[in-house]
């Protein structure tokens, strides 16, 4: 680790965070730090370095902030791989477990909630059942290939899920099981920025743009059986839409049908 900081001159001009951190980048650059690799304890990094853990610590926050590094809760700082846009399709109903399996990479979750619980106020009035039934709540952090991508909040009524303890990979595959799988979904899809709780679970800087998606999913008897919020990164996701050709009289005509309904 010491030769990272072979050619640091701390008695050098300007502010020492900045030399440290063009240090730990170039150390990046050269292929002393690989992609990926975890980077040492504060306490390591400030005693190879010969510099204050207030110097390190500031000189990590920035390289976070700019996406060279990332810090994952409950493991440390490492060197960020490069990031490969995911493009999701808006056109099938499918589990983020699917989806991540079907592009070869790795999914698995880290679990922040996952039991029956109340129904909130909002919850019940989207599951369309009296605020504080017993509901299915699942919290979790998503990830592909160990990068941190989604945070994901599902409520479900507990006739449709009443062991919510069995869902460990996709939940769609536990209702599959069951029969209880959604037939069709509608998504709403809005612009966000990440608290800095969000930021810190996906390993981004707080203030960091995501993309929230509520999904509300519906059985073959057009019964609401999952209402999900998921918060993703929009470093990493774009979402594609098909869109078709209608003209303007075929248009006014479907208006005019949906209206004699």
């Amino acid at each position: 680790m010491h030769t990272i900081f072979e050619n640091l001159d701390v008695s050098g001009e300007g502010p020492l965070y900045r030399r440290l951190k063009a240090a730990i980048a170039e150390a990046v650059a050269n292929g002393k730090l690989e992609r990926g690799a975890a980077l040492p304890p504060e306490r390591d990094l400030a005693e190879a370095s010969g510099v204050s853990r207030v110097t390190v610590r500031r000189a990590i926050a920035e390289l976070t902030r700019e996406g060279l590094l990332t810090r994952r809760q409950g493991a440390g700082t490492f060197v960020a791989r490069p990031v490969e846009r995911i493009e999701q399709s808006l056109k099938r109903l499918s589990s983020f477990t699917e989806d991540m399996q079907a592009r070869g990479m790795k999914p698995h979750s880290q679990w922040l909630e996952r039991g029956l619980m109340p129904a909130s106020d909002d919850e019940a009035r989207r599951l369309g059942i009296a605020a504080g039934t017993q509901i299915a709540r699942l919290s979790r952090i998503r990830f592909a290939d160990n990068m941190p991508m989604a945070i994901e909040h599902s409520a479900l009524p507990q006739d449709v899920l009443d062991a919510p303890q069995e869902v460990n990979g996709s939940l769609y595959s536990v209702l599959s099981e069951r029969g209880r799988r959604p037939v069709r979904a509608t998504e709403r899809i809005s612009a966000c920025v990440l608290d800095d709780h969000q930021a810190e679970l996906l390993a981004v800087s707080p203030g960091a743009p995501a993309l929230f998606i509520l999904r509300t999913a519906f059985d073959a008897e057009g019964r609401v059986v999952e209402v999900t919020g998921t918060y993703y990164r929009s470093d990493v996701y774009d979402l594609i839409a098909e869109l078709t050709f209608q003209s303007v009289g075929s248009a006014v005509a479907y208006v005019a049908d949906q209206d004699a309904v």
